[in-house]
């Protein structure tokens, strides 16, 4: 049984997670920058596919909060495509509507100081565990 990558891409960072081999528990992995003007980083996520064994890729969907797609929903379809091109691998798209004030209280709870609990990189990837975890808990 493989396991299933959770990605919260945005404009300035992907978070990111991975399942436990069962595919019951989300973990966290390092957050990826992306680089104003530059692609997707499609490659690199491609080989941490093939690292950690994926078998599913679950995308946060950005919705609006009436569940309309607008302009970043499609570019977030396209780079779904891309990856599912570029790894063979299904990409399942999972709706993300509040997934990021969720990670932002998240991550405030777990009694860091404040100069850690306002890293970006701490939410984005929070916000690919709530994404992966609730797809996990569905599946």
């Amino acid at each position: 049984m493989g396991r299933t990558l959770g990605i919260d891409f945005g404009e300035r960072r992907v978070g990111l997670a991975v399942s436990d081999p069962t595919g019951t528990i989300a973990q966290p992995l390092p957050t990826l920058q992306r680089r104003k003007g530059k692609r997707p980083p499609v490659a690199q996520l491609a080989r941490l596919a093939a690292e950690h064994d994926v078998t599913t890729i679950v995308l946060g969907l950005p919705l609006s909060l009436a569940g309309d797609e607008s302009e970043w929903t499609a570019q977030v379809r396209a780079f779904g495509a891309a990856l599912a091109s570029r790894t063979g691998i299904p990409v399942t798209y999972v709706d993300e509507r509040l997934t990021s004030a969720r990670a932002e209280r998240a991550v405030r709870s777990i009694g860091l100081p404040k100069h850690r609990r306002q890293e970006k990189e701490r939410v984005d990837a929070a916000s690919a565990i709530l994404i992966l975890q609730a797809y996990l808990d569905t599946a």
